[in-house]
């Protein structure tokens, strides 16, 4: 199971962008890695072809990897946790560490 899903919201914990949040747009677990909303945005240059004769440069989302980003909690104090699971009746749930085994939707 993956602690980081899509649309979560992670905030950067190292690297040049640390310190940045953002929303998850793809989880990709053969890089262990994520693609962040905002963040990472690199460029690429396009080739002319058929559907697009002029070419140029197009955005592109670069990977940041997992171990760089924690999930947010409290998106109005910005605090972050690690994630865990809990085994309930209902199933299996992702829970926040650092609130003492709080829920997370």
């Amino acid at each position: 199971m993956a602690r980081i899903r899509k649309s979560d919201i992670v905030k950067l914990v190292s690297g040049t962008n640390k310190g940045k949040t953002g929303k998850v747009l793809a989880v990709l677990p053969k890089q262990n890695a994520v693609l962040i909303e905002g963040v990472g945005v690199g460029s690429r240059k396009v080739k002319p072809s058929q559907l697009n004769p002029r070419g140029g440069v197009k955005d592109i989302h670069v990977p940041t990897p997992l171990h760089k980003v924690a999930l947010v909690v409290d998106e109005k104090a910005g605090t972050t946790s690690r994630v865990g699971y809990n085994k309930t009746d209902a199933g299996t749930v992702r829970v926040a560490r650092q609130l003492k085994n709080k829920e997370i939707k």
